[in-house]
């Protein structure tokens, strides 16, 4: 009896962790990368240096919101992942799209950078975070669906996992919204979104997502 290729490939939950990590080592670097000191040339008092680095905050808070979205992101999937059995072939080309997103993170993140005052360059920044929430909600809901998760994975479990994402999305829109405003603003508020995702956990906050 003649075994369908799909049925056997890409199996293994491990190789997707292994390139995940990887993939977001170096968008990481990607976005450090991107911060250039300022050129000694034109830096010949405490003060010029000091005005250099006023004129890279852009470039810093970009920096920061990339690294937290990142970080947030990675952590999102590595807790998807710890509750999947085994994988399938649409199961890993789906966090290959995933993954893909995130490729995109340093394009959009010096984009945002560069042209920090305009609009569109936040909405394009949104427009990856954004992406990015609804191709890992749909891995979720895949390996759901196909019976993919571990045993452990209990439907509070899996509730959390969606409702997470789902108000993170909302909360990165209404943060896009202030952006029409001001940039600077909703940069601002974006980031505040995201230390609480990473400190709620060990604070007393609002809004524990």
């Amino acid at each position: 009896m003649e075994t369908h290729y799909n049925r056997f490939a890409a199996r293994d939950v491990g190789r997707i962790s292994a390139l995940s990590d990887g993939i977001f080592a170096v968008a990481m670097t990607l976005i450090a990368i991107e911060i250039r000191t300022p050129a000694s040339a034109d830096v010949h008092s405490e003060g010029e240096l000091w005005a250099a680095l006023v004129a890279l905050s852009p470039h810093l808070l970009t920096w920061l919101l990339s690294l937290l979205t990142l970080g947030i992101f990675w952590v999102g999937q590595q807790t998807q992942i710890n509750q999947i059995a085994r994988a399938d072939r649409n199961f890993s080309w789906l966090h290959f799209v995933f993954l893909a997103v995130i490729t995109a993170m340093p394009f959009s993140a010096r984009l945002l950078a560069e042209f920090f005052s305009f609009r569109i360059a936040l909405l394009v920044y949104w427009a990856n975070i954004a992406l990015a929430g609804a191709s890992l909600y749909a891995c979720w809901i895949y390996a759901e669906r196909t019976g993919l998760l571990s045993e452990g994975a209990t439907a509070p479990i899996s509730s959390a996992i969606k409702r997470r994402i789902v108000i993170a999305q909302a909360l990165y829109a209404v943060g896009a919204l202030v952006g029409l405003i001001s940039v600077p603003a909703g940069v601002v508020l974006i980031i505040a979104i995201q230390l609480n995702y990473a400190i709620a956990p060990r604070l007393p906050i609002l809004f524990r997502l």
